[in-house]
């Protein structure tokens, strides 16, 4: 019976070349769009899941105290103390591991040199996530300070073979390190990724804060796996219960709680310190999209199947005189559509191929079909039987339903005052959908223009910035002589940080008139040397800059508008404030800059002068000359200080576009 449908449908679909070929191609875009997005939905709903037991892995967060009992900022920062303080005393707590955010650092082989990312951690992170080693021992391989894990890809750059072991690279051309393992490539959908990872050990030697086991330094992570049969709630309780009672008195203590690991990406906004969601609004947003896109390509199919009614009307009419009855029909129409839908499913992923390298790069993502995965086909397979059930059951149902008799006088009845409005309902409700698209889609685009429009609060025009590493870290001032001789710049300063990114965040700061004795807002500290308004152009408000015409600038700070609301200064210029348990003098107040999320009000800031090493040049290029020309000398010049670093020049607007990334993402999803 079934082979004879199938022979059935496929002359019938040959016959009528036109409607079919129609309904393939409406059919192949639906599908071809539906798993696009839902590709998308899959890659960011297995975020961070790669560890073996990720339901079970969980980082250590902490909820910022605001006025009276509420919470004012909760984030993902820990201290150095936290993660030994879990694993002494924390008895549901499998392995604990503490982490550094990480940065990109020099690595290299002989001339080979690379900035790459980098990481340290504790051995036991090797035990709560699942690396895949292709050489070493995970037992051992981050016991001794001066070793190192390479990624595979790492590995090839550096050696050209993944048959590495035990032989040497260079950190940051100061420290010769050992490999002792190789692991494959983290999956992209990871937010810890690293491209080269070292031990803990390593870290306290090369930065003194790792090791200083403190409560106020906030600019950790701490990993935790936790036994299966743990309560995450009472744990949460112990560790509020461990940190208040182990929090010297000299430090403030800071509510910390475990958050699963694997719902940070989706669900990581907090309000209150309670979870309010987070982008997996998007994904929901993005998954009735790819289904309403395919509605809409099986609504099509059933208004063209049933435009063709009376062109079936005779064959169903005969069909029915001669005994078949209403079932068999069903089936028939059915085997048609799936036979259709299967066709389209071909030209669909032929189609996806096709497109998904523009997708990706727009997206900066490498999405694909796993072909060897069951799942994926398996995926496919039930995407392709709904389709075809759904695309085709309307006009089954209702071209099985003629009268035999008033279909070969070709009257066909519409006794079903029901078929003809569900039609029309169909019809309607097509168009209505395409329209909101539409409309979505112009919200979209001007909300995203509004953003990139919105005022940064600075120039973030000709602002390059390069990191301060080698030779830069004590040769500043020489550095920023030769550029300034050069003309490729007009102005330059040093930073901890870069400008568009947050600094470390602190609440040890006191202020002539303080209500409570206990500050409770959370600062942001940017430490710099001259010249930090001149060269971003950003608005001084009141007073002025680091100047060297004063001495007494090294004990003086300037601080953005938002942090003069804090402090309830209406005349805030020679006001006094205790950073870090030293007084020093307001000189200046400027605009705040949007230097996080454009979405949300930025923490107030404070910025004092140093003349210390920090993090990164902030160089304002020359108008007059070409981008290019400015580009080469500042190359040239960096490479006379640190010839082995490879130079890396990042313009400032490029690290805004970043911001943009969740709107760039809708825009072209939607």
């Amino acid at each position: 019976m079934f082979k004879l449908n199938l022979k059935i449908a496929l002359r019938n679909l040959w016959k009528n070349k036109t409607s079919s070929f129609i309904n393939v191609i409406g059919l192949a875009i639906g599908l071809a769009a539906c798993l696009m997005l839902l590709l998308y939905v899959s890659y960011e709903w297995n975020f961070d899941k790669q560890a073996k037991n990720s339901d079970n892995v969980y980082m250590a967060m902490t909820n910022v105290p605001g006025e009276g009992n509420k919470i004012a900022h909760t984030f993902n920062g820990s201290t150095t103390a936290l993660g030994p303080l879990l694993k002494q005393n924390l008895p549901e707590a499998k392995y604990v591991a503490r982490m550094d955010y990480g940065k990109k650092s020099l690595i290299a082989n002989g001339q080979n040199s690379f900035k790459k990312d980098s990481k340290f951690a504790e051995p036991d992170i090797l035990k709560i996530y699942d690396y895949q080693f292709i050489a070493g021992d995970p037992k051992t391989a981050l016991n001794n300070p001066l070793s190192v894990i390479l990624t595979e890809s790492t590995a090839k750059i550096l050696f050209g073979t993944t048959d590495v072991l035990n032989k040497l690279v260079r950190y940051q051309d100061q420290e010769n390190l050992n490999i002792t393992g190789v692991i494959k490539d983290l999956p992209e959908n990871s937010s810890n990724r690293f491209d080269f990872l070292m031990p803990w050990s390593f870290y306290e030697i090369v930065d003194d804060s790792a090791k200083d086991l403190n409560w106020n330094n906030y600019s950790f992570v701490t990993m935790v796996s936790l036994n299966p049969d743990a309560n995450i709630d009472l744990v949460n309780r112990k560790v509020e219960a461990l940190v208040k009672a182990n929090t010297p008195q000299n430090a403030q203590s800071q509510p910390h709680f475990l958050y699963q690991a694997s719902k940070l990406h989706l669900f990581g906004k907090f309000e209150n310190g309670k979870n309010v969601g987070g982008d997996i609004e998007q994904i929901y947003l993005f998954m009735g999209l790819a289904f309403g896109i395919l509605l809409i390509a099986c609504i099509n199919f059933m208004n063209m199947a049933t435009a063709k009614s009376e062109k079936r009307a005779k064959e169903v009419g005969i069909k029915k005189t001669i005994g078949a009855n209403r079932s068999s029909l069903i089936f028939q129409f059915l085997t048609e559509s799936m036979v259709l839908t299967f066709v389209a499913i071909i030209v669909a992923v032929a189609l996806l191929e096709i497109c998904m390298p523009a997708f990706n790069k727009l997206l900066n993502i490498n999405l694909g079909i796993s072909y060897f995965n069951a799942v994926s086909w398996f995926g496919i397979l039930g995407i392709v039987l709904a389709t075809g059930l759904i695309a085709g059951s309307y006009p089954a149902f209702y071209l099985s339903s003629f009268n035999p008799i008033q279909t070969l006088k070709r009257k066909i009845s519409s006794n079903g005052f029901f078929k003809i409005s569900l039609r029309q309902v169909l019809v309607v409700g097509q168009f209505c959908f395409a329209i909101i698209l539409i409309i979505s889609t112009l919200v979209i685009y001007r909300q995203i223009q509004y953003i990139k429009n919105k005022p940064v609060g600075f120039d973030v025009n000709a602002l390059v910035e390069i990191p301060q590493e080698g030779e830069l870290k004590t040769k500043f001032d020489l550095f920023k002589t030769q550029m300034l001789k050069s003309g490729a710049v007009t102005s330059m300063y040093q930073s901890t940080v870069s400008l568009s990114h947050r600094g470390r965040n602190f609440m040890d700061m006191k202020w002539d008139g303080m209500t409570k004795p206990v500050n409770t807002v959370m600062f942001n500290q940017v430490a710099t040397s001259y010249d930090f308004i001149k060269t971003n152009g950003i608005k001084l408000l009141q007073g002025r800059d680091f100047s060297k015409n004063f001495a007494s600038d090294t004990s003086a700070v300037i601080v953005s508008a938002s942090a003069v609301k804090v402090f309830g200064y209406k005349n805030p210029i020679g006001k006094k404030v205790m950073i870090f348990g030293s007084n020093a003098n307001i000189i200046g107040v400027f605009d705040d800059y949007v230097w996080d999320s454009p979405y949300k009000s930025n923490n107030p800031q404070v910025v004092y002068l140093t003349s210390g090493q920090t993090g990164v040049i902030t160089m304002r290029l020359n108008a007059t000359n070409s981008i290019q020309s400015n580009v080469e000398t500042i190359g040239k010049i960096s490479k006379t200080f640190n010839p082995a670093y490879p130079t890396e020049i990042t313009f400032i607007n490029s690290l805004y576009q970043e911001k943009y990334k969740a709107e760039k993402t809708l825009g072209v999803l939607s």
